[in-house]
């Protein structure tokens, strides 16, 4: 039996994405998801955090390889958490330390909501 916790995510949260910008206007609740998501990375210790999760080696980073951005580690925590909350990252628990890694969704999700139609 593994001692493995993969933290909840809320289920609204967990699809973060909608179609291209340039496809069709978003609807109120993908408007609302995508909001989400963009608030989220809008502060720059929380953008660095989830650069930091996705470009870690691997694909996953320990909060231990990811603390030091200038912030005390309960800021710290508190970010991850909003990163959580609007689906961005997904975390797993391993003994005493939290394991953080990017939705698999997210990264493709994101993109496709800002590509733009070749023309």
């Amino acid at each position: 039996m593994s001692n493995k916790k993969v933290l909840p995510l809320l289920e609204s949260d967990v699809v973060p994405c909608c179609p291209p910008l340039t496809e069709r206007p978003l609807t109120a609740d993908e408007a609302v998801r995508t909001a989400v998501m963009f608030k989220a990375l809008g502060d720059p210790v929380r953008l660095r955090l989830f650069s930091l999760v996705a470009s870690h080696e691997g694909g996953e980073a320990c909060v231990c390889d990811i603390s030091d951005v200038g912030v005390s580690q309960p800021t710290v925590s508190h970010h991850l958490k909003k990163l959580r909350e609007a689906g961005l990252l997904t975390s797993e628990r391993r003994g005493t330390w939290v394991y953080y890694r990017v939705e698999p969704s997210v990264l493709a999700a994101m993109g496709q909501l800002l590509r733009q139609y070749a023309t």
